[in-house]
């Protein structure tokens, strides 16, 4: 007498593999379901617009006490972009990108939940691939939209002392595209070293060193200092937003900002995807 048992949950030899497509939408259910998640990107969003507003109505309430020539001089210089998107706010949208993008890892790490995962889905390059897609999807569009308000308040404030620009002036389209993006390059940055450490607060530090100490601590006092520091995130954004010919003794081009960008980018979402294939849960 035989008796036939069939696999647990229905699973059989004939069941198909997930697709990328669905391990992509299982990961967005992810993301939108926890509220924390958009608290921190409600927060963020405020506080990079505040300080770029708050810099901007300075100039707006300050700007009676200038002389003519210096409100002359204010706009020619290009100075509003300099306020379009502030260094500050720029630290302040690098940290948090970089800390949310660690937590969407280490968050299933501190968990436990990743072992359901990788159960679920062995093949575990297509999972952090689709978590990858939708950290960096989602930061990209919250990137967009922060920026282009940035610029729209600022400008809009600066417009009422007759100082505002509009993007068609020159370098305003570089300068939104440039602080957009520093939104998902710095997320899957995070989720890159998050994939590596797995500790939520060894990641956050780690975060914090590679994305603002290193690029302080590397000036252009010497060359190998200028080099190495011009392959760090921040000190590209500082290039590609800078109005005028680059003052140091080390210049390099908007090209080479913009190629940091993409290394930066490709190395840390092949680096996130890969992390995982050879070591436990």
């Amino acid at each position: 007498m035989t008796t036939a048992y069939a696999r647990v949950g229905g699973l059989d030899a004939d069941e198909p593999r997930a697709r990328f497509l669905d391990l992509v939408a299982a990961e967005w259910i992810k993301l939108r379901s926890l509220r924390s998640t958009w608290i921190a990107y409600g927060a963020t969003a405020l506080a990079v617009v505040a300080f770029n507003a708050g810099t901007a109505y300075d100039t707006y309430n300050y700007w009676p006490e200038r002389s003519a020539a210096d409100q002359a001089d204010y706009v020619r210089a290009g100075i509003p972009l300099q306020e379009a998107f502030t260094a500050n706010a720029a630290m302040v949208m690098m940290l948090a990108l970089g800390a949310i993008g660690a937590v969407a890892i280490t968050g299933e790490y501190s968990t436990g939940t990743i072992r359901t995962t990788f159960a679920a889905v062995p093949a575990r390059r297509s999972v952090m691939a689709a978590k990858a897609w939708v950290v960096t999807a989602v930061a990209t569009v919250f990137g967009a939209i922060v920026a282009g308000a940035s610029f729209g308040v600022t400008q809009a404030i600066l417009d009422g002392r007759g100082a505002g620009i509009s993007l068609s002036y020159p370098g305003a389209l570089r300068v939104v595209v440039a602080s957009a993006l520093l939104a998902p390059v710095c997320a899957v940055v995070g989720m890159a070293i998050g994939s590596v450490v797995r500790l939520t607060s060894a990641t956050m530090i780690a975060s914090v060193v590679v994305i603002l100490v290193l690029p302080i601590v590397l000036d252009d006092g010497r060359h190998w200092s200028a080099v190495a520091g011009h392959a760090t995130l921040y000190q590209a954004w500082l290039r590609l937003v800078e109005v005028g010919s680059p003052r140091t003794d080390f210049p390099w081009t908007t090209g080479g900002a913009w190629t940091v960008y993409v290394v930066w980018a490709l190395t840390a979402a092949v680096l996130a995807v890969t992390s995982a294939q050879r070591r436990d849960q």
